[in-house]
Formats: C-alpha cells, structure tokens, sequence
C-alpha cells in the first residue's frame, strides 16, 4: 500500500517535473507571437499565456483559479490517503491529475498566468500545455476505471 502511494507521488512529481520543464524550455525558446512547426500538420508550438482556466474560462482569475489548484492538490493527498487499495488505472489518474494541478498551480502563483504553448493544428482548439494533457489523461484513467467497474462501491 505504501509502496503503491510512494509510486503514485512519484509519478505526479515526474509530471511536475517535466511540465516546468517544457514550460521554461518554450518561455525561453519560442517567439512571443507566432509559432514553430513540431508536427507537421498536426502540432506547432505557439507560446501563451493563460489567466483563466480551461478554454480561458474565468480569465482575469488567476488567484482564485491558483487556490482552486492547491485546493484540489490537498483534496487528492487526503483522499489518496485515506483509501485502500486502488487500481492501476485509479493510481494513474491520480498522480496525474495531482501533477497537472502542481503544474498550472505553480505558473498561477508564480507569475499569474499558466504558460501555454502546444497548438493542435487541424482544429480550431485551445493553446494548451503538458499538465493539461496529464488532467486530460487523468480523466481517461478515471473513465477506464469506471468502465472497469472498480469504480463500484461493494454493498
């Protein structure tokens, strides 16, 4: 059990980890307007920032969205610690959203405003960033687990 929690931790501070990385990588390397080709036809890098949430919800917010961002970090901490054995999937989505809240939490209260820099070329999409696509995945392993059925209560 401690072992799994250790792994879980481990893993949010990799996604951290390799979110501020990208983040200073494209704050130091990419122009302020315009974009560079990554993939081409599918991905370009595009440097932004963000004082709102997803989609610029609640822009202008920046303080408020960032106690939003500590606040779900504690609330997965304290939840993560009082539950029993959990599934892979669960631990994944997890650690994943914990590292991706971490992540756009610390450019909140840093700076206030979340970089972000990956642009999907085909649709007309939102400039996102990698602890966006660690919450996104996060979501697929809660679904997985769902779909699974051991996000059943056992009666």
């Amino acid at each position: 059990m401690k072992r799994s929690r250790s792994l879980i931790y481990g893993l949010a501070g990799l996604v951290v980890l390799l979110d501020q990385l990208s983040k200073h990588w494209a704050l130091t390397h990419l122009p302020a307007y315009g974009s560079r080709v990554w993939l081409p036809g599918l991905v370009h890098f595009q440097l932004t920032t963000n004082t709102g949430a997803a989609f610029s919800l609640f822009s202008g917010s920046s303080q408020a969205l960032g106690l939003v961002s500590l606040a779900v970090a504690i609330a997965v901490v304290v939840w993560l610690e009082r539950q029993g054995p959990l599934s892979l999937a669960r631990q994944l989505g997890l650690a994943l959203v914990l590292g991706g809240a971490i992540g756009n939490g610390l450019d909140r209260w840093r700076s206030g405003a979340v970089v972000d820099f990956l642009a999907l070329v085909p649709i007309d999409f939102p400039i996102f960033n990698g602890a966006d696509v660690a919450i996104n995945l996060a979501v697929l392993c809660f679904a997985i687990d769902l779909v699974r059925g051991y996000g059943k209560r056992s009666a």
